[in-house]
């Protein structure tokens, strides 16, 4: 009974996790649409919005680790930072900066029918640096999921060019990251939380936007002197954005990068109907069919990877084990050796 119980609250806590991991991600997209959206709250500065992101990340960041220390930060030092953060920080702030972009000219819907090419964009760049193995069977697989996009694509009713060119910019940016992040860190044995994350990549990003803004909005933004800034909705949108970063670090460390997967497929599609039925957006039967050919090869996608993760840690325990059997035979052989050296004394 006791390891029922024990088996029930796991369950049930692995899916409170899965369930605040979907409402926060959900909550961010849809409201940095609501601010960004010309119809909506109508503040359509997505450097100046990332920016505000950024710094409050890193203070808060900077309160738990050096203030509260309720996270150890990483051993880096200078070199390793400028070497490998700060190229991390550099894609991080370019993919924010065009995802969030994007909301201004596309739907939300349409935005998370295109984000499905990020198998995609992580493969082949892999690929080009050599992480991966090009395998014919999963560039097949690719080409389908680029294919379903395609159709998708193809049915949307407010298809924009400029909008789409910067979310595939955005996909290509935090793809390039993703396989940095496996060769300049996680190949030295660093790995980062989501805190320690922000703590040293934040800073860098808010560093990095700044450029663009002084160039693109904040000629703007200083020419409009009605704007005042509205701390309610952009102090609880930026500590949104924070929470969803600790339930990143929850889902992933309490639960596996596979749960997290399968929540992000249920966290698409809970957007799509929201935004059909709430924010009106439209969504065709080809833009339904087309994500769901995507759909279907990212899912197949998703299985291979974890195939191939299983049968790698088999293959590890097979190699440990007669490491292990070799062990044992090496020290009973030593012992016979013994006994006999010992009988002929």
């Amino acid at each position: 009974m006791a390891v029922s119980d024990g088996v029930v609250k796991k369950v049930i806590l692995s899916y409170t996790y899965v369930a605040i991991w979907i409402f926060l991600s959900f909550t961010v997209i849809v409201y940095n649409k609501y601010i960004l959206d010309k119809k909506m709250y109508n503040w359509s500065y997505p450097i100046s919005l990332t920016m505000i992101h950024m710094a409050f990340c890193s203070s808060l960041a900077y309160l738990l680790v050096r203030v509260f220390k309720l996270v150890e930060p990483v051993s880096m030092s200078r070199d390793l930072y400028l070497k490998s953060v700060v190229p991390i920080g550099a894609l991080y702030s370019l993919s924010l900066w065009f995802s969030n972009s994007a909301y201004i000219y596309l739907s939300v819907s349409f935005i998370q029918m295109l984000k499905a090419l990020m198998p995609v964009a992580v493969y082949s760049i892999g690929v080009l640096f050599k992480k991966e193995g090009f395998k014919n069977e999963t560039m097949a697989n690719m080409i389908s999921i680029s294919l379903g996009v395609a159709v998708a694509a193809y049915g949307e009713a407010k298809f924009d060019t400029w909008g789409v060119t910067l979310q595939l910019m955005a996909v290509a940016f935090e793809a390039t990251r993703l396989v940095l992040i496996q060769i300049l860190l996680n190949s030295k044995g660093i790995s980062l939380n989501p805190i320690t994350s922000l703590y040293y990549i934040a800073p860098c990003c808010l560093v990095f936007l700044s450029v663009p803004w002084l160039i693109v909005e904040y000629p703007s933004l200083r020419d409009n002197s009605s704007f005042h800034l509205d701390f309610a909705v952009f102090g609880t949108n930026s500590l949104c954005a924070f929470a969803l970063n600790l339930a990143v670090f929850l889902l992933v460390g309490k639960t596996s990068a596979l749960t997290m997967n399968v929540a992000g497929v249920v966290k698409d599609w809970l957007l799509i109907a929201f935004s059909w039925s709430v924010i009106k957006d439209t969504v065709t039967p080809i833009n339904l069919i087309g994500y769901g050919l995507a759909f279907l090869g990212v899912a197949y996608y998703n299985h291979s990877k974890l195939q191939a993760l299983k049968a790698s840690e088999t293959q590890k325990k097979a190699q440990q084990n007669d490491e292990e059997a070799g062990r044992l035979l090496e020290q009973r052989d030593g012992e016979g050796t013994g006994r006999k050296i010992d009988s002929q004394n």
